[in-house]
C-alpha cells in the first residue's frame, strides 16, 4: 500500500517548468498537505497551500495557480464547491484527492471538471508525475495545425477550442479528447484505447472516460441525448463521426 507520509527525497525537477509555476494545495491534513508541499516544491514548483475551501479561494483570487491539487473532503465547503467556484473565476488544471473506494464521489469530482483524481492514500512521488503530465498538456504545441470538421475548430497550439465560431469551455482532457476524436474520425475506440491515448494511462478507472465523453457530447452536440457527432458503439466503445463527405483538415 502506497504511504502519503514519507519524507521528501529526491524528486527530479520537471522539464520545462521553473519557479514560476505555481501549484495550489488544498488539504485539511496537515501531514498530507506537508508532504504533498513539500515533494512539489522539491520538483521546482511554487506551492502555495490552503486547508479549507474560502481560504483556498482567497490565495487563488491573491495568486491564481497554474494547477490545483484539491481535496474533495473538506470541513465547511467541499472539494467539489470549491472546483466549481474556481472555475467560475476562470480555467485551472484541477487533480481531485478522493478516498478508496468512493467512486460515485470521484465520478462527481469529473461531473464539476476535476482534469484528473489520485486516490488516498497515494505515493507523494506519483502525484509529482499527475502534476506534471497534467500541466504538460495545458502547455500548447507550436507543431500542430488546427483542426476542422462539422462545424468545430480545434486548435492544439492555442488550446482553443470552438463550435459555429464560439468558444468552448471545455477542461484540460475535454479539449484532449476531443482533438484526438478530430484527428481519427470514423474510427472506433474501446475505453480502453482512449484512457491509453488520451490520458497516457495504461490502466485505471474506465468511468473516466465515460464521464468525460458525457460532458464533451453535452458541449459539442446540438442534442446530447441523441448524439450526432460522437456516437457509441455498442460492445466496442465510441467513434467520431464528421458531416457526411467532410474529415477534419
Amino acid at each position: 500500500m502506497h504511504q502519503p507520509y514519507e519524507s521528501p527525497g529526491a524528486v527530479p525537477a520537471p522539464s520545462g517548468y521553473g519557479d514560476t509555476t505555481r501549484v495550489l494545495v488544498v488539504d485539511d491534513d496537515p501531514t498530507v498537505a506537508e508532504v504533498v508541499s513539500g515533494y512539489l516544491d522539491r520538483a521546482g514548483y511554487v506551492v502555495d497551500r490552503a486547508a479549507d475551501g474560502p481560504a483556498a479561494l482567497a490565495r487563488a483570487a491573491a495568486h491564481w495557480p497554474d494547477l490545483v491539487v484539491l481535496d474533495l473532503m473538506l470541513p465547511g465547503m467541499d472539494g467539489l464547491e470549491v472546483c466549481r467556484r474556481m472555475r467560475g473565476r476562470g480555467p485551472v488544471p484541477v487533480i481531485m484527492l478522493t478516498a478508496r473506494g468512493d467512486e460515485d464521489d470521484r465520478i462527481l469530482g469529473l461531473e464539476v471538471g476535476a482534469d484528473d483524481y489520485v486516490t488516498k492514500p497515494f505515493s507523494p512521488r506519483e502525484l509529482v508525475l499527475r502534476v506534471e503530465s497534467v500541466l504538460r498538456r495545458t502547455r500548447p504545441s507550436a507543431s500542430a495545425h488546427p483542426l476542422h470538421t462539422a462545424g468545430l475548430t480545434v486548435d492544439p497550439a492555442a488550446r482553443r477550442a470552438t463550435k459555429e465560431g464560439v468558444e468552448l469551455a471545455l477542461t484540460i482532457r475535454e479539449f484532449d479528447l476531443l482533438a484526438f476524436f478530430l484527428r481519427h474520425p470514423g474510427r472506433a475506440f474501446s475505453r480502453e484505447d482512449l484512457m491509453r491515448e488520451v490520458w497516457g494511462w495504461d490502466f485505471g478507472d474506465l468511468s473516466t472516460v465515460t464521464v468525460h465523453v458525457r460532458r464533451l457530447r453535452g458541449k459539442v452536440e446540438d442534442d446530447p441525448a441523441r448524439p450526432r457527432l460522437i456516437q457509441t458503439v455498442w460492445g466496442v466503445g465510441y467513434r467520431f463521426d464528421a458531416t457526411p463527405g467532410e474529415e477534419a483538415v
